[in-house]
Parts: structure tokens; C-alpha cells; sequence
């Protein structure tokens, strides 16, 4: 059995053109010719145009092709083991390069422009972006939303680790009240929690008091809050929102 051109050319998903340019320079040359001199291919030479669009898909030049499927003793099963580790490497190279431009994608989503190795320093497994979702669907169309997003966006490794150490000491000092058994609604837990807003307003957003309270009451009522400050020390959470909650209170009675 044999195959025109134009049948070849919508078998191989190439133009009529193409397997000309093929037979010119004697890469593929059709088995048979009609008594008209038309081009016929045979099952052989659509094996032959298999493997020549392998490896152009390979990135090889045709010249380099001819002298690969013209190499004496080598059958069709050598070139696909070769076309097959060809193609594996190309593979895990893709692989890499998608990998790195999801992490591209992860960092311009949650504005976090780190290196892989500077993210894990600083937030060890906890990934920022999972959250980011939540984040958008509860505050995205908000201004604070997007101040919080272009100032992150700039911040380097060293304002990160400043940042974590600040938000660090904060939580030291607001345990050690806590266990001091200082009241919530007392001066130094206020100030406490007036630190906090001051953390919030100088590297995410402006933070002012009836936002600040809504905060206090994520602490409680979302358990993945509740259960980060309960890590610390059992009850900080709710002693936390009842400190904001006073510090309001004394600003705006």
C-alpha cells in the first residue's frame, strides 16, 4: 500500500511543501512513483518521516537527521530507544523550567519575591501563597488588600527576618503578661496590643483601631488562629482579643 502526497501531509500534520523539501534533499525520498511521475509513499518511508519528525521535534538540524537514519546497522527500535532518552531528558529539563516558573508564578501571587532557600529561612514550611485564596476572598477588593500586596512585594530577605523578629518579640512579651497573670484590660497588655497595630501599620497596612478589633476576633473565632497563639501558651488567644479589645476601648470610648 502507498500514500499520495497530500495523504502523507494530513497524516503527518505537515504541508505538501514540507515532504517536497524532504525529497529534494534526498531526506526522504517516496519508494514509488506513478507512471505520471507522481510521488507515492510507502509504509517504510512513513516509518522514515516518523523518526526524521522526532528528532526535528529533538531540535536536530535535517542535515545532522540524514547522517543519524543513514548509519549502517542501525534499525528503527535503536533510533526510538535513542529518540526515547532524547526525549526523557528533554523531559526533566521541561520539568525543572516549569518548576521554576511556578515558583515565579507563587512569588508574584502572594507578592513574596524570595529565593526558594530564603523562604524556607524564614518561614520554614509554612507557604504564605496556600493561604492567599482565603486571603483574596475575604479582603481582596479591599484597599488594605492591595497596600498590604505592594508593600510585600519589595520587601527583601533582611526586612522579612526584621519583620518575623519583630512579630517574634511581640508574642514573647505577650505570653510573658499573660503568664505574669497581668490583666488583659491592663496598661501593659494594651500596650502590647497597641505594639501589634503599630507592626501591622508599619509593614502591611494601615491598621487603625475598629480593624484591629476584627482582627482580635479572628484570633478566636477561626481555630487556625486560635491554635497558633494557643501554641505559644494556652489562652493567648482569647487574652490577646480581649487586650485589643481594651486598647480600643481607651482610644475611642
Amino acid at each position: 500500500m502507498s500514500f499520495s502526497v497530500g495523504q502523507v501531509a494530513r497524516l503527518a500534520g505537515i504541508t505538501v511543501r514540507t515532504l517536497h523539501h524532504y525529497d529534494e534533499i534526498g531526506l526522504l525520498t517516496p519508494g514509488e512513483r506513478t507512471t505520471a511521475g507522481y510521488r507515492r509513499y510507502t509504509d517504510a518511508d512513513l516509518t522514515r518521516l516518523q523518526q526524521i519528525l522526532l528528532y526535528r521535534e529533538l531540535g536536530f538540524p535535517l542535515e545532522e537527521i540524514a547522517v543519524i537514519l543513514d548509519e549502517p546497522a542501525t534499525d528503527d527500535l535503536t533510533h526510538l530507544r535513542r529518540q526515547h532518552e532524547f526525549l526523557t531528558r528533554k523531559a526533566e529539563r521541561l520539568h525543572e523550567v516549569i518548576t521554576a516558573v511556578e515558583r515565579a508564578m507563587q512569588a508574584r501571587t502572594s507578592g513574596i519575591t524570595l529565593t526558594p532557600e530564603e523562604r524556607f529561612e524564614i518561614f520554614g514550611h509554612f507557604r504564605p501563597e496556600d493561604h492567599d485564596p482565603e486571603v483574596e476572598r475575604r479582603w481582596g477588593n479591599t484597599p488594605r488588600y492591595t497596600e498590604s500586596r505592594r508593600r510585600v512585594a519589595g520587601y527583601t530577605k533582611a526586612d522579612w527576618l526584621q519583620l518575623k523578629a519583630e512579630a517574634a518579640t511581640i508574642n514573647d512579651d505577650l505570653v510573658a503578661a499573660y503568664k505574669s497573670g497581668l490583666p488583659a484590660d491592663g496598661a501593659h497588655a494594651m500596650d502590647l496590643a497597641e505594639r501589634h497595630r503599630g507592626h501591622i501599620t508599619r509593614w502591611f497596612y494601615d491598621c487603625p483601631h475598629d480593624i484591629h478589633t476584627c482582627l482580635g476576633d479572628l484570633y478566636v473565632q477561626d481555630p487556625r488562629f486560635t491554635a497558633t497563639f494557643d501554641a505559644l501558651t494556652p489562652g493567648l488567644a482569647t487574652y490577646f482579643r480581649q487586650a485589643i479589645h481594651a486598647n480600643a476601648r481607651r482610644v475611642t470610648p
